[in-house]
Formats: structure tokens, C-alpha cells, sequence
């Protein structure tokens, strides 16, 4: 398998195969989880005393840098709110060329919790990849996971389902390849545009979570297709 993933993200040495923008409990749930495939890790943040506390409580080898530094992943996560991710893409530019970008991002506006922040017809990562320079892929993944599931590695005693929708084949098997690494089962949903179906479902995932009459939903459910 380690590789399969070289072959996959590329042979440099030292190799970082995955970086995380953000240090929050999505970045450390997909970190725990990259880090039991076996690969290595980079953690970028605003705070760098924060993104280095992360990096030193998931153990040796993990670095951890500033969003000032150009991210070193083959596999970029973008773990922080959608218009953070929007920005940190837009600053970034062409250090991203080249790079498969993971969108988490469900766009809830959390003031009213009642409704997506975007347009009808769109997606959070359709408008990241808007955004994106030329080069670089977008893929959604990881928007239906949550973050004590991905630290615990399963839900309900199973293992999670990763749905992943994204527009470049290359890009989606490198997705899937981490996400089956990693001890999760990769579904490929189809193009980024399948993207909006995603977080739409996901939101009305997180209203369940936040309405008490689901006294027994506590952010810690998973989506699972059965056969």
C-alpha cells in the first residue's frame, strides 16, 4: 500500500503526501485518519502555536508551518469554514497549481442555521474551484463525516462512508486511495456539480444533529449506504 500511495502522490523525499489548512477538529479528525494510512502530514494555520500544538498531539513527524508558507501536500484539505477556504485559495494562487484540493466546506449560515449561504444552483466547491488556478483539482469529500467520527474511525461500530464528487479522474483516485488508506470506504458520486446534493444533504444531517427532539444524535452519527 505505502506504495500504491507513492506512486499515487508522487516520490519526493521527505515526502508530504497530504496538507491541512486549519488546526480545528475537522484538521485533526482527517489527520488521525491520514496518519493510520500511512502518510505524512503537514498542518498549516493562521496561529502557528496552534497548528504546532496539533501537529506535537498527533505525534512525531507531523510538521507544522503557517498559511504563509506555500503548502507542500500533493493533497491539499481545505479544514476551515467556506469563506476561509475561499480566501486562503485566492491568496494562495498558483502555489496551488498542480494540487488536488479537498473542500470539506458545508456553507451553513450558521447565524440563522436555516439555510445555505449559496446560490441555488451552485456549490461551496464549485465556487472554490471557480477560484482555483489553472492546474489545480478540486474534489468534495469529507463535508458528510464528522469530526469524532473521523478521529474514532468509524460510526455505530462501522466503518464511514466518504462520498467524494469531483470533475478530474486523476484527482478523485488519489481522494479514494487516501480515503481507503485510511480505513474508510471511498464512494465516487459522480462530477463537482453532485457537490450541491452533498452539502444539501449534509445540512439537513446537522439540523438533526442540533434539534433535541434527536436526543440521541450528539455530532457523532455517520451516513452509510447499505447493500
Amino acid at each position: 500500500m505505502k506504495n500504491f500511495l507513492a506512486r499515487v502522490f508522487g516520490k519526493k523525499t521527505p515526502m508530504t503526501n497530504l496538507t491541512i489548512i486549519g488546526n480545528g477538529n475537522m484538521a485533526r479528525g482527517i489527520a488521525t485518519r491520514a496518519l493510520t494510512g500511512g502518510l505524512t502530514v503537514e498542518i498549516l494555520g493562521q496561529d502557528v502555536l496552534k497548528a504546532q500544538e496539533l501537529a506535537a498531539d498527533l505525534g512525531a513527524g507531523v510538521a507544522a508551518g503557517t498559511t504563509a508558507t506555500a503548502p507542500q501536500g500533493a493533497i491539499v484539505v481545505l479544514a476551515v469554514p467556506f469563506e476561509a477556504a475561499k480566501s486562503i485559495v485566492t491568496a494562495y494562487g498558483d502555489a496551488l497549481a498542480g494540487k488536488t484540493i479537498i473542500d470539506i466546506t458545508n456553507p451553513v449560515n450558521f447565524e440563522t442555521f436555516d439555510s445555505l449561504v449559496v446560490e441555488p444552483g451552485t456549490s461551496a466547491a464549485e465556487e472554490i474551484a471557480q477560484l482555483a488556478p489553472v492546474g489545480a483539482n478540486v474534489v468534495k469529500a469529507f463535508n458528510t463525516t464528522f469530526a469524532g467520527t473521523l478521529v474514532a474511525g468509524e460510526s455505530g461500530g462501522k466503518p464511514l462512508d466518504v462520498f467524494i464528487a469531483g470533475d478530474n479522474a486523476e484527482a478523485t483516485t488519489a481522494v479514494s486511495t487516501f480515503v481507503s488508506a485510511a480505513g474508510m470506504r471511498p464512494l465516487v458520486v459522480g462530477p463537482l456539480k453532485r457537490a450541491r446534493e452533498l452539502e444539501g444533504f449534509q445540512f439537513v444531517l446537522m439540523t438533526m444533529q442540533a434539534n433535541p427532539e434527536f436526543e440521541d444524535f450528539n455530532w457523532d452519527t455517520g451516513l452509510l449506504v447499505t447493500q
